[in-house]
C-alpha cells in the first residue's frame, strides 16, 4: 500500500519560513518524480515544485511565483521530500499535497500517488 503523509504545515507571518516534509512508503522511492501541489477551495490544484533523481543528476522544476523563494528536495536514504518555503506570502496560503509520479516531471495533475495535504497560512 502506497503512503505519502505530509507534515510541517501551520500559521506563519508574511515573510516567515516553514519546511514541509513528505514521508514515502509502499512504492520504490528512486525510481519516481517527486512534487508538491497546492490547492486553495474554489480553484485548481496546481503545480509548485518537483525532483527528480537520475543517480548522479537531480532535475527540479518550480511554478514561477515560487523560484528564489522555495527549494524541493529529495533524500533516497530515507524516503522523503521535502519543500523549504521563505519569504512567504499571503497568496502562499494553500493546503500543500505531496504526490509521486512514474515517468517525468510534469506541471499537471496527471500523478499517480497523493497525500491528503497539509494546510499552510500565511498571514499578512
Amino acid at each position: 500500500q502506497v503512503q505519502l503523509v505530509e507534515s510541517g504545515g501551520g500559521l506563519v507571518q508574511a515573510g516567515g519560513s516553514l519546511r514541509l516534509s513528505c514521508a514515502v512508503s509502499g512504492l520504490s522511492f528512486r525510481t519516481y518524480v517527486m512534487g508538491w501541489f497546492r490547492q486553495v477551495p474554489g480553484k485548481e490544484r496546481e503545480f509548485v515544485a518537483a525532483v527528480n533523481w537520475y543517480g548522479s543528476r537531480t532535475d527540479t522544476d518550480y511554478q514561477d511565483s515560487v523560484k528564489g523563494r522555495f527549494t524541493i528536495s529529495r533524500d533516497s536514504t530515507k524516503n522523503t521530500v521535502s519543500l523549504q518555503m521563505n519569504s512567504l506570502k499571503p497568496e502562499d496560503t494553500a493546503v500543500y499535497h505531496c504526490a509521486a509520479r512514474h515517468g517525468t516531471i510534469v506541471k499537471g495533475t496527471t500523478w499517480n500517488y497523493w497525500g491528503q495535504g497539509t494546510q499552510v497560512t500565511v498571514s499578512s
